[in-house]
Order: structure tokens, then C-alpha cells, then sequence
């Protein structure tokens, strides 16, 4: 059984509007439905991702900044300065990602990087008085994602917590044990 191709290889059907027509667990699907693109939570939160990127990219240009720039800028606005180590902890992000956005914005005069007296190997960031009236600007962005999302703030507010979920599950999942591996167990199946 083939699927006709589409010309967007990112367009999705619509999810199901009943509910009741869901399975209620992988159990009910058969194994084309297990394969399909569009059975895939990691790709359709791929698309979204991708879809987000491009409107940041658009509404982050008068800021002159990207959207990985944003989120350090969002965490600084924030807590105020913070060790290199802990901006890593608040976006995820390991202080090798991290270390050339500070760069690009410490030249861009957003950021002042000041290492620590006490501890050689700490580096604290400092909004500058540049990157702290870059916040009055800022406030338009969430106005302009939340319109381009087409939802209304009690479902984005639904669709951030079930997001959450989601990411301390897979924190938390211990793939050896949690998600057992059933491709011996579909062989012996005849």
C-alpha cells in the first residue's frame, strides 16, 4: 500500500476532531499506522519547531537578534546576570552552543561577560544598558508569536503544559528499561 506524494513534504493531515476515533494505545495500530510520518510525535513537534523558527526569524529582525540570542536575552531580562553555567541550565544548552552567542552578543553591546574573581573557571554575564532597553522592544514579540499561532491563549496554555510533560517523561525515561525494545517479541509473532 502506497501514499499518493504530496508537493509539501511537510504538510500534515488534520488530526481527527473525534476523539473517540484515536487508539487508545499503539496496540490498535497496525504497523503501516505505526510508520506513518504523521503518527509521529517527534516529527509533527520537528514541523511546529521549524514552523517557529521561521516567524522568529521574521518578528526578531528589528531586534537584531536570532532566536537562540532571544532565549539567552529572555533568561538574563529574567534573573538579571547569571554564571555562563546556569543561562546553559535555564535553556538547555551546553557552554559550547552557549559561548558564541554570548560572543556575538557581548560585541553587539547586549552583554558584558566578566569572569569570576573568586573562581577562575566562572564567567558571569551582565546585561548591558543597551541589552536592558532591548527589553521595551521585546515586549511586541510574544504578541506577534501568539497571533501567528492562530490559538487562543488557553490552548497555547494547555499546549505548554502537556509540552512540559512530555519533556520531563523523556528526562526521566530510562529507554533500557522503560521502553523495551519489541522487535524480538513482533519476530516470534507469526
Amino acid at each position: 500500500m502506497s501514499a499518493e506524494p504530496t508537493t509539501d513534504p511537510i504538510a500534515l493531515p488534520d488530526p481527527p476532531t473525534d476523539l473517540s476515533q484515536v487508539p487508545v494505545d499503539l496496540s490498535q495500530m497496525s504497523a503501516d499506522q505505526l510508520l506513518r510520518l504523521d503518527s509521529q510525535i517527534c516529527f509533527s513537534l520537528h514541523a511546529a519547531s521549524r514552523a517557529f523558527g521561521g516567524v522568529y526569524r521574521v518578528v526578531l529582525k528589528g531586534l537584531g537578534l536570532t532566536y537562540p540570542q532571544y532565549l539567552v536575552m529572555l533568561v538574563l531580562w529574567e534573573h538579571g546576570e547569571l554564571p555562563v553555567k546556569q543561562i546553559g541550565e535555564h535553556l538547555r544548552l551546553d557552554s559550547g552552543t552557549l559561548s558564541p552567542l554570548l560572543k556575538r552578543l557581548e560585541a553587539g553591546g547586549l552583554v558584558r561577560r566578566e569572569r569570576s574573581s573568586e573562581d577562575e573557571r566562572s564567567v558571569t554575564v551582565h546585561l548591558t544598558d543597551a541589552g536592558a532597553d532591548l527589553r521595551a522592544q521585546a515586549l511586541r514579540v510574544p504578541h506577534r508569536i501568539v497571533a501567528a499561532t492562530g490559538l487562543p491563549l488557553a490552548e497555547i496554555s494547555t499546549l505548554q503544559t502537556l509540552l512540559r510533560r512530555v519533556t520531563a517523561a523523556l528526562d526521566a525515561a530510562e529507554l533500557d528499561t522503560a521502553c523495551p525494545d519489541t522487535t524480538d517479541q513482533d519476530a516470534a509473532t507469526p
